[in-house]
């Protein structure tokens, strides 16, 4: 059954252990207001915990993803509330980007349409990214006068090589997604037709997964990025002893499975989690 946040822009339904949440603010093209960012948050929490969710997929309603930022909502109404009123706005719509870079469960972008300049925050913040090919990725700031800020530009710089992230930041001009995914902005891109069948197949093959080890492998990717090579290295192997320590149960049954049954190989899939309660 879907659900709908109180002021209506945002919509989820959980089925077969997948939330699928869409941004729904559809005439809007999806564009991020206060109200938006808010009610995203209030869902994530309402989610992030809950048993029969094990992965997390963000898209929108309609032909976009998110065409970023509402201009009036949240820079000309804002404005007028003074610093104060900017900060909270910045607090909110940062705030839950943050969570999502961080979350509990897997997340995916299921990028259908529109994505431009402030939906790049929610892009990087999920751990996978899957676009249509007739998706169109833009950092228009440059368009109307600004830089891409709301992390924009960190995400272009993250994902892109040097020469495409400048060029992307400072022409704004669109890429579809199939060159989205040439670039590195998403994983892949498929004809839209077939896009949510290949965001399930990724998704039921997370969900196959340890969900301890799969939340210390994507907070362990996030974190080495920024590290020196030792300083990963010690960081890898305390993060081991973290997540042994918490579901060591788990960790021996995939030993148990491999050494003892012989019944799977690492190499090539997950173990039988349904041989024990992890």
């Amino acid at each position: 059954m879907v659900e709908v946040s109180p002021k209506g822009t945002v919509a989820y339904e959980v089925v077969d252990r997948i939330a699928w949440v869409r941004f729904n603010r559809p005439d809007k093209r999806n564009c991020m207001s206060p109200t938006l960012n808010r009610e995203m948050k209030d869902v994530l929490d309402r989610l992030e915990f809950d048993p029969e969710v094990g992965v997390l997929v963000l898209s929108g309603e309609g032909t976009s993803w998110s065409a970023g930022m509402d201009l009036q909502e949240y820079f000309r109404d804002v404005e007028k509330e003074g610093l104060a009123g900017v900060r909270k706005a910045q607090r909110e719509s940062y705030g839950w980007w943050r969570r999502l870079r961080w979350y509990q469960k897997p997340t995916i972008a299921m990028v259908n349409g529109w994505c431009f300049g402030g939906g790049y925050g929610p892009l990087l913040g999920c751990d996978l990214a899957f676009a249509a090919n007739e998706a169109q990725f833009g950092l228009s700031e440059i368009n109307w006068g600004i830089l891409p800020g709301g992390g924009a530009t960190k995400v272009a710089a993250e994902l892109l090589s040097f020469r495409r992230s400048m060029y992307h930041a400072m022409t704004g001009e669109m890429v579809d997604g199939a060159k989205a995914a040439e670039w590195g902005l998403v994983n892949e891109s498929a004809p839209l037709a077939q896009l949510k069948d290949r965001v399930t197949q990724v998704a039921n093959i997370l969900l196959g997964k340890n969900p301890v080890a799969l939340k210390a492998t994507k907070d362990a990717m996030r974190r080495v990025r920024e590290m020196t090579y030792d300083n990963a290295e010690d960081y890898l192997l305390r993060a081991q002893e973290a997540a042994f320590y918490y579901d060591g149960e788990g960790r021996k049954e995939g030993l148990r499975q491999f050494l003892d049954e012989k019944s799977y190989k690492p190499g090539l899939g997950a173990y039988d989690l349904n041989k024990t309660k992890v």
